[in-house]
């Protein structure tokens, strides 16, 4: 895969530093830009965020957006390259498997507490997708890891265009 081959992970309303630190050190390692979406629960110099980002924070190609409003006109992204990474939802659902990973595409995730905001995943509910879960005793899984997996299938699905 050559090294221009890029998406892009979106963070909406991030509140635990060391998640948004590690996804970075993520991104730094993919090649991926990372686009943060206020408000965040944190100040982005905390210690915390360049601790899980290492000594990589300093090479993440970040983007700040004051809104999801802001990011779509700053970003002008075509629909079918927005991919939002839900649970708890009611709606139906479709795994992550199925998405249609595009080069530059939005790989967007929600808040750990809150997720995406329900006046969004409503607009975008054909472009939502979850990561199985299969045990009724766990909520949901840590920002980054889903992050980082959902990456990882990205890369695997744009090396093989």
């Amino acid at each position: 895969m050559s090294k221009d081959t890029k998406f892009k992970i979106v963070l909406h309303a991030p509140e635990i530093p060391g998640n948004t630190g590690s996804i970075g050190r993520t991104c730094v390692a993919l090649s991926a830009q990372l686009i943060l979406i206020k408000p965040y629960g944190f100040d982005l110099n905390e210690k915390a965020v360049r601790r899980a980002g290492l000594d990589y924070w300093k090479h993440v190609d970040l983007v700040e957006y004051d809104s999801f409003e802001h990011f779509l006109e700053g970003e002008k992204p075509a629909r079918e390259k927005l991919i939002f990474l839900e649970n708890n939802r009611e709606n139906e659902k479709k795994n992550f498997f199925q998405a249609n990973y595009q080069k530059d595409c939005y790989l967007i995730l929600g808040s750990e507490t809150k997720g995406i905001p329900d006046s969004i995943v409503e607009n975008y509910k054909d472009r939502t997708f979850e990561l199985p879960m299969f045990s009724e005793h766990v909520r949901s899984l840590n920002l980054s890891n889903t992050a980082t997996a959902v990456a990882y299938e990205c890369l695997r699905h744009l090396s093989y265009l």
